[in-house]
């Protein structure tokens, strides 16, 4: 009999139980693993977006304090929030899990992880003696190794873990002092990790006010939505068509049917990310009648897959341009947090995200043809 699915099945992002570069580091003291990876912070930090997951270390004997640091939780408030003068605090009274995790480290770069408190997708397994029977007895955590640290005069791993780790001869070996050759391992595994980039031709439009589909109409020798797709194609391993449902247009690219009904390029754009997760999408709309191979690369080099988004400022709106930008991954979490709150602006996301926003010299790419007047200006030029 064929197996009852219950429920849809859905692409998933590539996350761990933080993020999706994360590296839990284990087999040593808590107060080592800190002070490693306040060494990795220092030197990561110029060029990743780093956090640091960590449990309170406190004696179970000294004063808790909470009167003095959080008196509303004290007096029975569940969330406290400080907006401190270099930073902003949450104290929270609740359990948190890893759907949790995943939303609050969304937008980091990098999560490193005391490995002793909690499990991460990665490992960097420390070989310390002091914490020898403490790492025997958590295995189980240790499913993806990428790195083992030498501590003191030690040269060889335990033998418990050459049994555990099948492929522990291929695993790369550093001195726990070599912090820069650690950083330099993290950063290239990370860079390894920037998403892939897709396109997307937004073509789904109704064309009210063209009164016929804007994206057939010619302005460079063929109907302008594959126009745009050839664009696209250049700078994208894959490239798709969105439509609305039952439009009943031939493309030779893949089309691509909005999953988000009645949303416009939003509901576009997050059916695209909906399909494939873990990738970035460089939205373009089809009625962009002068946008060319060279904005398209300024776009594509000057990418910051750091941010939520990499846009271009449109001086007519004194807004970024939501429908030549370049989506990453982490912006579907964030795109469909507004959803949840009643918005649906690709533009409103992008004003109120970290993005990375640039300035063209030439503006007339940005130029939108809509009306029928548009479209006679654009084709006499």
């Amino acid at each position: 009999m064929k197996k009852h699915q219950k429920h849809t099945k859905l692409a998933r992002p590539n996350v761990g139980e933080f993020g999706r570069s994360e590296w839990a580091i284990i087999g040593t003291p808590c107060g080592s693993i800190q002070q490693l990876s306040y060494r990795l912070i220092d030197v990561l930090q110029k060029k990743l977006k780093v956090s640091y997951v960590d449990a309170d270390h406190k004696n179970e004997d000294e004063p808790n304090g909470l009167e003095v640091e959080n008196p509303a939780l004290a007096l029975g408030a569940t969330l406290e929030y400080t907006d401190k003068i270099s930073h902003h605090r949450f104290d929270l009274k609740s359990d948190l899990n890893t759907f949790q995790y995943r939303t609050l480290f969304n937008e980091q770069d990098l999560v490193l992880v005391n490995g002793n408190h909690f499990k991460a997708k990665n490992q960097i397994v420390v070989i310390d003696p002091k914490k020898e029977k403490s790492l025997e007895k958590k295995l189980d955590r240790l499913t993806n190794v990428d790195l083992i640290l030498m501590t003191g005069e030690e040269k060889s791993i335990y033998p418990f873990l050459k049994n555990h780790l099948k492929d522990w001869a291929h695993i790369p070996v550093l001195h726990f002092s070599q912090t820069e050759k650690v950083a330099e391992f993290i950063l290239a595994n990370v860079l390894l990790q920037i998403p892939k980039l897709n396109g997307l031709v937004l073509a789904g439009g109704k064309s009210t006010r063209m009164g016929k589909d804007k994206g057939a109409l010619d302005y460079h020798g063929k109907p302008q939505r594959e126009f745009m797709a050839d664009l696209l194609s250049q700078f994208c391993e894959e490239t798709f068509m969105s439509i609305r449902g039952n439009q009943g247009i031939e493309s030779e690219y893949e089309l691509l049917e909005d999953t988000f009904v009645g949303l416009g390029p939003f509901g576009a754009i997050a059916s695209a990310m909906r399909k494939n997760p873990n990738t970035a999408w460089l939205v373009v709309a089809c009625d962009l009648p002068l946008l060319d191979e060279k904005t398209l690369q300024i776009l594509v080099k000057n990418r910051n897959a750091s941010k939520v988004a990499t846009a271009i400022y449109n001086p007519e709106t004194d807004f970024p341009e939501p429908l030549i930008t370049i989506w990453e991954p982490r912006s579907y979490q964030v795109m469909l947090n507004f959803l949840t709150q009643g918005y649906s602006c690709p533009r409103k996301v992008l004003i109120n995200s970290e993005i990375e926003l640039l300035k063209l010299e030439d503006t007339k790419v940005l130029l939108n043809v809509n009306d029928k007047e548009g479209y006679e200006q654009v084709k006499g030029i």
